[in-house]
């Protein structure tokens, strides 16, 4: 399950935050990114950012980034949109266990 977490932030606060899902396995990541990213702005009701050219650096590196006004034609009322994939398949480490005499 792919999840793309995106924040509003305004003043360093997050204003309004979702998390989306997509479970299409047959889906590139960038194309479950997009996809993903579509829906993002659509429940925040925002026009689509353009990746530049920090995005296509940062987003593969950290899986995180960040979308200022110059990323969108229009104006837009809070600092950045920033997006973060969340990866909860991720096994967490086994415990040690504790041998006992």
């Amino acid at each position: 399950m792919f999840r793309l977490w995106g924040k509003v932030y305004k003043s360093n606060q997050i204003i309004n935050d979702i998390v989306i899902e997509n479970g299409d396995t047959s889906l590139s990541k960038e194309d479950l990114t997009n996809d993903c990213l579509e829906k993002i702005c659509y429940k925040f009701d925002l026009q689509k950012p353009m990746w530049l050219n920090d995005n296509l650096k940062d987003y593969p590196k950290y899986g995180k980034t960040a979308f200022k006004q110059d990323h969108f034609i229009e104006q837009i009322d809070f600092d950045y949109l920033e997006i973060e994939i969340i990866d909860l398949e991720k096994k967490s480490p086994k415990r040690r266990q504790i041998r006992r005499l």
